[in-house]
């Protein structure tokens, strides 16, 4: 049963739209590549946890917080017995394992240590879990999901799981019984009631809305490589087709994902799509889907 889905983050979200309107500094391709990635390979962690047949409550992407310490859980699953916590990695890649730290193999730099990243969750987990009058046991484990990854000089006696082990692991876990009861619910539910959210925006400031490159994007595959006619988009790059009204929704949808703050007005939309030339048409898609507030001069859409 799962309690908290794992939508795509918000700064994922984010950055795919600014990649499609704006030149990305270097770090800032790096962290949407990083972060594509990541939630790729939970997305296929996902699917092999929701086939366990034994009843669980799977959270995913939890962000909490304990002794004022905020730590994120990639996906927590709560049955009876030990609670289980996931760390999953998308690495890809050769790699290697010395004196307790992880190196890439290719370039010979160190990377973030995810044996130290779960030892930290694990540890704010039981706190939290203390806290709120639960002793639980725990068993927390690292996820190499990506069958293209392997690690040189593996350490031994370590709570990782590699991807040629995960079908066993998989298949032992739904080998054990559970039974859940009012006491799992309440856990579960009290969890998801105190997840966090973090707010992108601050972050991405520099990139104001005149900085953008405005014109209707593709929404398949992103690129400005449309057609437009009366009543459909239609991509040259993929294929992708749309409806005029679904596009200029979308479309709105990205300036309140990209601008939480602006109001969205006719001639805030109308420049933002600039490729759909009938300000008439975009009037009428605003006053029908959404709700129109103010006066004739500040008119704008909720």
């Amino acid at each position: 049963m799962i309690l908290k889905d794992r939508p795509e983050p918000l700064e994922l979200r984010l950055l795919k739209l600014l990649d499609a309107r704006t030149v990305l500094e270097e770090k800032e391709k790096k962290s949407l590549h990083n972060k594509a990635k990541g939630y790729e390979g939970e997305k296929v962690f996902d699917l092999l946890t929701e086939k366990l047949a034994p009843p669980s409550y799977l959270l995913h992407d939890l962000l909490l917080e304990s002794n004022n310490s905020q730590f994120q859980m990639d996906s927590l699953m709560i049955r009876q017995g030990p609670i289980y916590l996931f760390e999953v990695k998308n690495f890809e890649g050769d790699f290697y394992y010395e004196n307790g730290r992880f190196y890439s193999l290719t370039s010979n730099k160190e990377i973030k240590n995810p044996l130290l990243q779960l030892e930290r969750c694990e540890s704010l987990l039981r706190q939290l879990l203390q806290s709120l009058g639960y002793r639980m046991a725990i068993e927390a484990y690292v996820i190499f999901i990506n069958p293209k990854f392997h690690l040189y000089q593996s350490p031994m006696n370590q709570p990782i799981v590699y991807p040629n082990q995960l079908p066993d692991f998989m298949s032992k876990l739904n080998r054990k019984s559970s039974t859940l009861n009012g006491h799992h619910k309440s856990l579960a539910e009290q969890l998801v009631s105190m997840h966090q959210t973090e707010s992108p925006y601050e972050k991405y400031s520099k990139y104001s809305i005149d900085r953008l490159k405005k014109g209707v994007i593709c929404g398949g595959c992103h690129s400005f490589g449309v057609s437009i006619n009366d009543r459909y988009l239609q991509c040259r790059v993929c294929g992708h087709r749309e409806g005029i009204d679904a596009a200029v929704v979308r479309a709105v949808e990205e300036i309140r994902l990209l601008y939480p703050h602006e109001r969205i007005t006719t001639n805030l939309v109308f420049e933002w799509c600039e490729s759909i030339d009938s300000k008439k048409t975009i009037r009428r898609v605003l006053k029908q889907n959404l709700v129109c507030n103010g006066k004739t001069k500040g008119l704008f859409y909720e």
